[in-house]
């Protein structure tokens, strides 16, 4: 699929300079204010009480090049640990707390694959990745994928039959791992039916440091993050980004203790914490600013990451990399072709092409330890959102 400027070098300059983003009012964006400011108070009460939602979180929404609402709720470290025997975690006094601010970076766990996926069609773009081309074209190491006919698409789509994921955290180097990795058979035929896997997206970043040279790091530097200007958005380590978890067996794969800017993923971190499904560090603007890039076709000021044709590519059903129109993280923001992701942490993400507008809510939902995943909150923001579209239209009289 050819792009209509041609095919574009990752990171490289379009042909037309699209709006950066600016800092206005949510009438300016073409959002109710009433709407927002109940998300905000429905965020700061899902940071508060003795067992909260999350122990902090951040807060970002914007239509057009208005970035609308940016705030900040409760502690990017609250507790020094978790008590096993009470089940509860360990509050730090008062005065070691570290509150959370908007500028604060989050491990964004699987909002990574959404890196990953970006940085996949970037190659297609250039003609240097095939998108239905097998695997083994590029991996003929990776014996078992090959012998399967796993195609880039598969991978993609979460549809090439590999399980969700592989305990490399427990391998004694990284020649074990790799050797893990490569003996990996799908266990349902490729091609059929969804089941979603880190696995796809880290095969799918030896195929893109394969076909590149250059590794995953580099990759999303130079061809995203350093054109966009996200300048807080890096792989680990990451000092000042809020605490996840007090990792420990039996409720964690592995005994790493109380977790703060290091990547929280298990497999990632036996990995040396680049990974193409987790490891990523951002904040809610670095975020808005890459929702911003594809809601305006792959533009960002003078920068081009994509080619419109090809962010259509990404974002068109099933999705490459990105999940579409999913209630149960989007609420009503789900239905007409919205896009996004969720990441074990706490974080998400969801860009509404139809109304042109974005979604952002970064928690440490796993500080002080894991607990069974709840996303009701990230739906209910969504909603919120939505109705604060739908509002702001009818104020108008749209």
């Amino acid at each position: 699929m050819p792009s209509a400027a041609g095919p574009a070098e990752p990171g490289g300059r379009g042909q037309l300079s699209a709006p950066r983003l600016r800092t206005g009012t949510p009438e300016r964006a073409g959002l109710d204010p009433a709407e927002l400011r109940e998300l905000t108070r429905e965020v700061q009460d899902l940071t508060t009480g003795d067992a909260p939602w999350a122990a902090g979180a951040v807060v970002v929404a914007g239509r057009g090049p208005v970035l609308a609402l940016q705030e900040a709720a409760g502690y990017a470290v609250r507790y020094a640990a978790h008590d096993p025997v009470t089940d509860r975690g360990v509050e730090l006094p008062p005065g070691e707390r570290v509150p959370m601010t908007v500028d604060t970076p989050f491990d964004l766990a699987s909002l990574t694959k959404l890196f990953t996926a970006v940085a996949a069609v970037q190659q297609i773009e250039r003609g240097t990745l095939g998108i239905d081309a097998r695997v083994g074209a590029y991996l003929p190491e990776f014996g078992a994928a090959a012998r399967h006919g796993v195609t880039v698409r598969q991978l993609l789509t979460h549809t090439s039959g590999l399980r969700p994921e592989l305990p490399l955290f427990d391998c004694p180097d990284q020649a074990a791992r790799l050797a893990l990795l490569r003996a990996e058979a799908p266990v349902t035929e490729p091609g059929g039916y969804r089941c979603y896997s880190d696995l796809n997206l880290l095969l799918l970043q030896y195929v893109l440091e394969r076909v590149t040279g250059r590794s995953l790091d580099v990759l999303f530097h130079d061809g995203i993050t350093r054109p966009l200007g996200m300048t807080a958005t890096a792989f680990g380590p990451c000092p000042g980004a809020a605490a996840t978890e007090d990792q420990r067996r039996p409720w964690a794969k592995a005994d790493r203790g109380m977790l703060r800017g290091v990547v929280h993923d298990e497999n990632a971190w036996a990995l040396g914490g680049v990974a193409g499904h987790a490891g990523l560090f951002s904040t809610g603007r670095d975020l808005a600013v890459f929702c911003r890039a594809l809601l305006a076709g792959g533009g960002y000021g003078p920068a081009r990451i994509l080619g419109p044709d090809f962010v259509e590519l990404l974002l068109a059903p099933p999705g490459l990399g990105f999940s579409l129109d999913q209630p149960w993280f989007m609420g009503e923001l789900a239905g007409r072709g919205a896009a996004g992701h969720t990441g074990f942490t706490g974080t998400s993400l969801v860009l509404d092409p139809a109304t042109d507008t974005y979604l952002i809510l970064l928690a440490n939902t796993v500080h002080p330890r894991r607990r069974p995943p709840n996303s009701g909150p990230r739906a209910a923001a969504g909603t919120r959102v939505a109705r604060a579209v739908r509002a702001a239209g009818e104020v108008r009289g749209v």
